[in-house]
């Protein structure tokens, strides 16, 4: 039997030798499942004030069992600001921020757990090392409203339970919606987790369609404030996204908009020729009443950023193989594989290391 004895430099010498492979070895692994974050919180971006008066002071009792107080609602107002919640993860991978922007009465919420339990996509691109900013828009969730008809000029539109079921091509279109999932007729091979379709709906919000002016002032004020980025959109954000990087493109480096409902200024087109984009649509377009068209209003923004000079590109996730997503993909059933088909176009531009 041979015995090895070490002096202070031999083992000093183990010990650096024992570190390097094991950083060697961290720096080659995937992306932890954990998370692991350098910083979170959150702030409130732009707005402005609004002075309210003429108004009657009304006597109201805010307690049961309290003592009557009197509510002047003449005076100034905080109205019109944006929420927003960031994630900024121990190791980026991401070399720019990623900001997440919701659909049409919804919030930041879409982007956080899925309705039925499992990481939304701010978790998955933040355990792949982006830092996230997810938001919610003027007049949605924790960003608030305002009085109506005195700042915004018309009415909350409110949806029912069945509206999403039918219009976000998870059912079979009109009439297809009932309340005991087990009875719906979803569309043959749907990839939205049924089974969290209740919980879903507790998270849709008022909208009102008289903001847009309003929500897109604070989006240009979150650009200013973290960008340069990458905005990631969806729905009824994809317009906000478009004008956003027309009235910044040196901050806005990249747009991922996920089935926009919108588009933007045709008339600035030329601003974006140099800003990478690509339109991600899932499946059954072809067959729903409203979508093809609104596709198609997409695909001839595209034919003017063509003309002047830009390259827009298209995902058809369904060409790709990847079936089964309705509107809400960050929600589905398969959301980690459609989240990868991003982040590989993101690392193609030179986005992610």
């Amino acid at each position: 039997m041979t015995d090895f004895l070490f002096g202070p430099k031999q083992l000093l010498r183990l010990w650096l030798a024992a570190g390097s492979g094991l950083l060697l070895a961290a720096c080659a692994a995937p992306p932890s499942d954990v998370i692991s974050l350098k910083d979170m919180g959150s702030f409130f971006v732009g707005g402005r004030e609004v002075t309210i008066s003429g108004k009657p002071v009304k006597e109201m009792l805010l307690t049961p069992g309290g003592a009557p107080t009197k509510i002047d609602p003449n005076g100034v107002y905080q109205v019109e600001q944006a929420y927003v919640q960031y994630f900024i993860p121990a190791r980026q991978r991401g070399k720019l921020p990623l900001l997440m922007w919701h659909g049409g009465g919804l919030s930041g919420v879409e982007y956080e757990t899925t309705p039925d339990g499992r990481d939304g996509w701010l978790n998955i691109f933040l355990k792949r090392g982006w830092a996230v900013y997810n938001a919610d828009a003027v007049e949605r969730g924790r960003a608030g409203w305002a009085m109506y008809p005195d700042i915004f000029r018309s009415e909350p539109v409110f949806v029912t339970k069945n509206n999403p079921f039918e219009r976000f091509r998870i059912g079979a279109g009109p009439g297809s919606y009932n309340k005991d999932m087990s009875q719906a007729r979803a569309l043959p091979g749907n990839q939205f987790p049924l089974e969290g379709y209740d919980n879903f709906t507790k998270q849709l919000v008022p909208r009102w369609t008289t903001t847009d002016e309003a929500i897109l002032a604070a989006y240009i004020a979150l650009v200013d404030k973290v960008c340069p980025c990458v905005v990631l959109a969806h729905s009824q954000a994809g317009q906000f996204a478009y004008r956003a990087a027309q009235a910044r493109p040196d901050k806005v480096k990249a747009l991922v908009l996920v089935e926009p409902s919108a588009q933007g200024d045709p008339q600035q087109a030329a601003i974006l020729r140099n800003t990478p984009l690509v339109s991600i649509y899932g499946d059954y377009i072809e067959q729903d009443a409203r979508w093809p068209v609104i596709k198609a209003n997409n695909l001839k923004f595209y034919e003017v950023l063509r003309a002047a000079g830009g390259q827009p590109e298209v995902i058809n996730l369904p060409q790709r193989g990847i079936r089964g997503n309705g509107h809400m993909m960050m929600m589905d059933r398969n959301n980690q594989e459609v989240a990868e088909v991003i982040n590989q176009w993101l690392t193609a531009k030179g986005f992610y290391q």
